[in-house]
């Protein structure tokens, strides 16, 4: 099992890494698209609908990513992902802490929206970051891959209480403190190893350095309920994973449910650098 995850992480690894860095920018966008395609198939699992359902909804979903990515971007496709991104940041900030609390079921009316929300704003984030450079998709992204390893040794490591018991036994509050310690550390590595480590922390103001940091501890939160909330509509869909297109790992919702949640909230906050990069030549 460990060999055909390891396997299957270094080839989605290679191919992601190729897309990203050795084809044309629309390659990406198309990558994108597709990987949200299928994380749509895969919802209409855990919403238990039929095959025919499942299909047709994964089409709408990576065809809308396309349409947003290639056409008319200054106009009304702008607006549309301008509203999407506002939508998703309420949705995992406010209603999905709620919705964990409350355990609430994935109705199937409520589904093919909620879908919408939780899918297509975090692909076409990763689409707009990598036309200001394929490292910044890689910075986003790692932000959740290295909360998810320091959650995972931290809570090898020390155990203790469980987070959330009825949802994700495998979860404790030391692996949640370890993720928050392994980010901030790395977010400040990233500083120091670009040579503006001193600098900044010599010459911004306090209130900036505190705000980088909630800002780096919110945005570990966020992976976490995004992780949690998925936990929870497999466990009322009575499936272990999301599907298994992918050998050990599950489906590609079991691979990006913290990017999700993290990845639209992370545009929010910084709305007016972030969208100039809308502005960019495809």
């Amino acid at each position: 099992m460990l060999r055909t995850r390891v396997i299957t992480a270094a080839v989605l690894l290679a191919v992601l890494l190729a897309v990203l860095f050795l084809l044309p920018p629309w390659a990406w966008s198309v990558m994108c698209s597709l990987i949200c395609g299928l994380a749509a198939w895969e919802w209409g699992g855990l919403a238990k609908w039929d095959s025919k359902a499942r299909i047709a909804y994964g089409c709408v979903l990576g065809g809308l990513c396309f349409l947003l990515a290639f056409f008319d971007i200054d106009g009304v496709w702008l607006n549309i992902f301008l509203c999407l991104l506002a939508v998703a940041a309420f949705f995992w900030l406010l209603a999905v802490p709620f919705w964990l609390w409350r355990k609430w079921a994935l109705h199937k009316w409520v589904a093919p929206w909620v879908g919408v929300v939780v899918l297509v704003p975090p692909a076409l984030v990763l689409m707009y970051l990598s036309r200001m450079s394929p490292i910044f998709v890689l910075m986003s992204c790692s932000i959740v891959w290295v909360a998810d390893i320091a959650a995972y040794f931290s809570g090898r490591a020390f155990g203790g209480k469980k987070l959330a018991p009825s949802i994700s036994p495998g979860k404790t509050w030391a692996g949640a403190v370890g993720a928050v310690l392994g980010v901030l550390v790395y977010g400040n590595a990233l500083l120091f190893i670009s040579g503006n480590f001193w600098a900044f922390w010599g010459n911004t103001p306090i209130w900036q350095l505190l705000l980088m940091q909630f800002t780096l501890v919110v945005l570990v939160a966020l992976s976490i309920i995004g992780d949690l909330f998925e936990s929870l509509l497999k466990r009322q869909a009575g499936v272990k994973d999301s599907s298994h297109l992918l050998p050990g790992h599950g489906g590609v919702l079991d691979r990006i449910d913290s990017l999700t949640s993290m990845l639209p909230c992370w545009a929010a906050f910084s709305l007016f650098p972030f969208f100039t990069l809308l502005s960019l030549p495809k």
